[in-house]
């Protein structure tokens, strides 16, 4: 089979860090890291545990890691805090005590950071897991999309590749070539949603009996983050903007229209160049330097960005 081909713009464009991801002045820790995408998935598991995974790694957080440690929102301040707990080369495994306590978009991120290093094109997905056991419910996730010569892009979940979690959540698939019927992008999940093909009530980040954070206004915000993705503006995943600011709240049509026009872009096949105009044209895709952040531990707050 010969090579993928990919278009030299939109290699040079994912090739190379947002400023989300971004070492800065911590770019050296990068020496002497290996250059395989999966060995990097790896180093950015082994420096991270999930803020849901204490149980399994039978460990308790502290509650200052637990409900800050996910507020940072670029990547040289996530390296900061992991090279203060423990500055060891970022190829050793850190102890579950040292590992900054984030969600998967931050594993996505460092791994992310780490390809673009290397000269791999790489950027975030926002979409849905169907491989979290959750009975037909589909868990709002972030994972690494990155370009593969010989195959074109395919999913990565840094996440998965640690022993104890594909255990836990019985994968069985390579954390390096997630399915795409694994893993459905933002814009494939409303597209079938809007089509009666799925129910808006089995996604989100949990069920419907657990919360507010489900349905279609969910949906709609992870399409507008997996653009805000593709064009390297990789927020936190409670950054708010735009036309879906009020949790649970019930969209009006002018706003289904709109993502019925970007959910085409944003699936399993991207038009680079719409996704660009997309997101650079229309006041409520694009991010804005002041966002509302919704956290999760520490309350609705308004941010502005670098």
């Amino acid at each position: 089979m010969p090579p993928v081909r990919l278009a030299p713009d939109v290699a040079a464009f994912y090739s190379t860090q947002s400023a989300f991801t971004d070492p800065g002045d911590l770019a050296p820790l990068y020496a002497g890291l290996p250059r395989d995408p999966a060995q990097l998935a790896s180093v950015a598991r082994d420096l991270m545990i999930h803020r849901g995974e204490g149980e399994l790694f039978r460990h308790v957080h502290p509650q200052d890691r637990l409900h800050n440690d996910a507020e940072t929102r670029y990547l040289d301040d996530i390296l900061r805090i992991v090279v203060e707990r423990n500055d060891a080369p970022l190829s050793r495994r850190r102890e579950t005590g040292d590992r900054f306590v984030g969600v998967c978009r931050d594993f996505s991120l460092l791994h992310c950071s780490l390809l673009r290093h290397i000269g791999v094109p790489a950027r975030l997905r926002s979409g849905f897991a169907t491989y979290f056991g959750n009975n037909g419910f589909h868990c709002d996730h972030v994972v690494t999309e990155y370009w593969d010569p010989a195959r074109g892009w395919l999913f990565a979940d840094a996440q998965l590749t640690e022993p104890l979690i594909a255990d836990a959540w019985k994968i069985d698939f390579d954390p390096m070539d997630v399915p795409r019927d694994r893993f459905l992008v933002a814009g494939k999940a409303w597209r079938a949603i809007r089509a009666g093909e799925a129910d808006a009530r089995t996604f989100g980040v949990h069920p419907p009996e657990e919360g507010l954070l489900f349905g279609e206004w969910f949906v709609a915000g992870n399409v507008r983050l997996d653009l805000a993705d593709l064009n390297k503006v990789e927020t936190l995943l409670w950054d708010i903007w735009g036309t879906e600011t009020e949790v649970g709240q019930e969209l009006v049509d002018p706003v289904r229209e709109l993502y019925d026009e970007v959910a085409p872009v944003v699936g399993d096949e991207v038009d680079f160049a719409t996704a660009r105009e997309l997101f650079a044209g229309h006041k409520g895709l694009r991010t804005p330097r002041t966002v509302l952040s919704l956290a999760p531990y520490n309350g609705p707050h308004e941010v502005t960005l670098r």
